[in-house]
């Protein structure tokens, strides 16, 4: 079974502690709960209390120490102050155990304990070990509790399977456990500080028992991008789709960021592009997790976007419309045939759709209501839902309810279609209907958002059949400190790599300022090398025409003071004077960033000055295809303007891809010195005339080079 990572590359076996026969419990009060805990889920192995001064816990015999112990354990809760966690770990390291869960905090969340934490690393000498700063893990299947805590799951029957969920924080799994959705969990882990055990190798080992139908995970931060790829290889080697809950959504750049790729392209973003890559579905909170996971189980991965929805008033159906229009997802017109199909067993009042509003004609009527869901589940839908809500069974008769409830199940196994019950409140969906709906091959989603956002996870989640995830570039940095490359350097750098700049020459004066346009030829742009945010300083001029214009453009542009802190500040004034592109359809922002664990992102978007406010941007990962890149453009709100908006020219699609492309080779292939690029805009001509970048910043770790008067930075 996968588990910690050894310095060889080999990995420690974990399968005795996550389903152990005999536990240690090590410690007073907390170590005690821990055993009842254990006799409440019925665990059958050995317990084995460990105590100095008593002679029984929970009515079982105490041991003085480890070392007393009958045998070496398969698992150990340790629940002693941080000191003496360090030391017990040794004990059973010496002793042989299969495994400890640290219950103490005070390691390296804390201020002084990132020394300790190290030292009980070292004490364990490979012993696999779960936390520190953890409540351990919870295994239903096997009924094994190593959990200091009261919870509300329940084990699962011998031939049940169930999903299985590894939270790196503890208060949040112990609220897992209180769901009263139906949803059954195999295994519950807690990860802790991750000393040693990350979430990643947690949950590999998790996917070695053939009982766990899902795999979900709640991730504050990535233990180990290699520990996650190898999650997803074996993810799809299993055939279990897994969804992630992963918080901390980071803070944009702030004001004083050199380039607008890094204050838009966030380490959220990274984290999001680095989950679509590996195949994982994200959600966005617990409920959502939850059901996507309930969704998972009954019926795995979704082939499509496609949705039937059943609804008895107009309301409903109005409610689920709106809402899908908020997804990914489709609701699909009914094709002719279907639709008669459809109107041969519904009242002529009804009008046949999608969502079909059934009315109540037939409600209580089992035999009508089968006929009319089995013929509307034939129609052109990855998944076939009813929206029902269920009265209070204290307070009302729910015998109608149960009918249509039946009427649904019976045609979606007749229609051979994944079937959801999906309820408008997640109250109106009682727990023992929803473990019944499981039972039945039905799955029960409570909210229609919430639902809304499972069957998104199950379309876009990774398959058996889904190729294996490219490994990312690797994120290796060079020592030197980042310095940022003017513009006119930053293009010699991007033309060499083969992105297409504008012609153009570097000036110290207003005389060499009017020679270089001269030399241009026609209308020209003057931009001032020495200073940041140029656009927003107004030390940009467009479209300039003529010696004059040019001479006073470039005279007031020498004479602005010069950043100190600005790509080439100490050098003399310097212009940039180039040929002005006048003939671009759209511009797109195309960067790249370092993030401290992905290394270098690629961000593609809508471009120029209002970037941040617009925010129409897509992140991905090196090494990138074309294939990918052409998928983000036409996902941009911006899509439109290449296509040709309102009967303008189309733009030249193909060059943008190759100018991405380009710029993502150049990443990679300097991954070790690039801290940043930015080029925006990439200036997209007319369809077959290319594109090209106007402007452009490189943050890089290596010294910039030397600026020369008359050094051409295009073609």
């Amino acid at each position: 079974m996968p588990g910690r990572r050894h310095a060889d590359g080999g990995t420690a076996d974990l399968g005795r502690l996550l389903r152990p026969r005999t536990v240690a419990a090590i410690g007073g009060a907390i170590a005690a709960e821990v055993i009842r805990q254990c006799d409440r889920l019925g665990f059958d192995g050995e317990v084995w209390p460990v105590h100095p001064a008593h002679a029984t816990v929970e009515g079982r015999p105490a041991f003085r120490d480890v070392a007393a112990l009958p045998d070496a354990p398969d698992a150990a809760f340790v629940a002693v102050n941080r000191q003496g966690t360090v030391a017990a770990v040794a004990e059973l390291a010496e002793r042989g155990a299969g495994g400890a869960v640290c219950y103490a905090s005070g390691f390296r969340e804390a201020n002084d304990g990132g020394a300790l934490e190290g030292a009980l690393v070292a004490a364990a000498n490979g012993m696999p070990i779960v936390g520190p700063n953890c409540y351990g893990l919870l295994n239903f299947l096997d009924r094994a509790a190593l959990w200091p805590d009261q919870h509300g799951g329940r084990p699962l029957g011998a031939a049940e399977r169930g999903v299985a969920i590894v939270s790196q924080s503890s208060n949040i799994a112990v609220s897992l456990t209180m769901q009263r959705r139906g949803l059954p969990v195999a295994f519950l882990v807690t990860a802790g500080n991750q000393a040693q055990l990350g979430v990643s190798t947690l949950a590999s080992a998790l996917l070695d028992d053939e009982r766990v139908s899902a795999l979900g995970l709640h991730v504050e931060g990535f233990d180990s991008v290699t520990g996650f790829e190898a999650l997803a290889a074996r993810a799809r080697a299993r055939g279990v789709p897994v969804v992630v809950m992963k918080a901390g959504r980071s803070e944009r750049g702030s004001a004083a960021t050199l380039s607008h790729t890094a204050s838009v392209a966030g380490s959220d973003a990274g984290a999001d592009a680095f989950l679509r890559r590996l195949g994982f579905a994200r959600v966005g909170g617990i409920p959502e997790l939850l059901e996507a996971l309930k969704l998972l189980h009954v019926h795995g991965p979704l082939p499509g976007r496609r949705v039937g929805v059943l609804c008895c008033s107009g309301g409903e159906a109005s409610v689920m419309a709106d809402s899908v229009e908020e997804t990914a997802l489709t609701l699909p017109d009914l094709p002719a045939a279907h639709a008669d199909a459809v109107a041969a067993t519904v009242h002529p009042l009804v009008t046949v759709a999608n969502p079909l509003d059934y009315h109540t004609f037939s409600w209580g009527d089992e035999a009508a209501l089968t006929e009319t869901f089995t013929a509307f589940a034939r129609g052109p839908f990855d998944l076939a839902a009813v929206v029902l809500d269920f009265p209070r069974g204290d307070r009302c008769r729910v015998d109608d309810w149960r009918v249509t409830q039946a009427a649904f199940e019976r045609a979606v196994a007749t229609a051979g279609i994944p079937g959801a019950v999906v309820a408008t409140l997640p109250e109106n969906l009682p727990e023992e209907i929803a473990v019944e709906l499981i039972g039945h091959g039905v799955a029960p989603l409570a909210g229609v958002r919430e639902a809304l956002a499972a069957i998104e996870c199950a379309t876009s989640v990774a398959t058996a059949h889904t190729p294996a995830p490219r490994a990312l570039a690797p994120n290796r940095v060079a020592a030197d400190e980042p310095i940022s490359l003017d513009e006119a350097a930053a293009k010699a750098r991007l033309a060499a790599a083969g992105i297409a700049v504008p012609d153009g020459r570097i000036a110290h004066s207003v005389e060499e300022a009017v020679a270089a346009a001269g030399s241009l030829g026609g209308p020209v742009a003057l931009k001032a090398l020495g200073i940041a945010h140029k656009t927003e300083r107004g030390a940009v001029r467009l479209d300039v025409r003529g010696s004059r214009d040019v001479g006073a453009a470039a005279a007031a542009l020498l004479g602005m003071p010069w950043d100190s802190h600005a790509p080439g500040a100490g050098s003399p004034p310097r212009l940039l004077v180039e040929r002005y592109e006048a003939d671009v359809v759209a511009e797109l922002i195309v960067g790249l960033h370092r993030d401290a664990l992905l290394g270098l992102m690629l961000t593609v978007g809508s471009g120029g000055v209002l970037v941040e406010l617009v925010a129409d941007t897509v992140t991905l990962l090196l090494p990138v295809t074309a294939p990918e890149v052409r998928e983000a453009l036409g996902s941009l709100r911006c899509a439109t303007l290449l296509e040709g908006h309102r009967g303008k020219r189309p733009g030249d699609l193909d060059a943008a891809v190759e100018a991405v492309l380009a710029v993502a080779r150049f990443g990679v292939e300097h991954a070790h010195l690039l801290e940043e690029v930015d080029v925006n805009p990439l200036g997209v001509r007319e369809r077959g005339r290319g594109a090209v970048a106007l402007d452009a910043l490189i943050r890089t770790r290596e010294p910039a080079p030397g600026a020369d008067s008359t050094r051409r930075t295009g073609p």
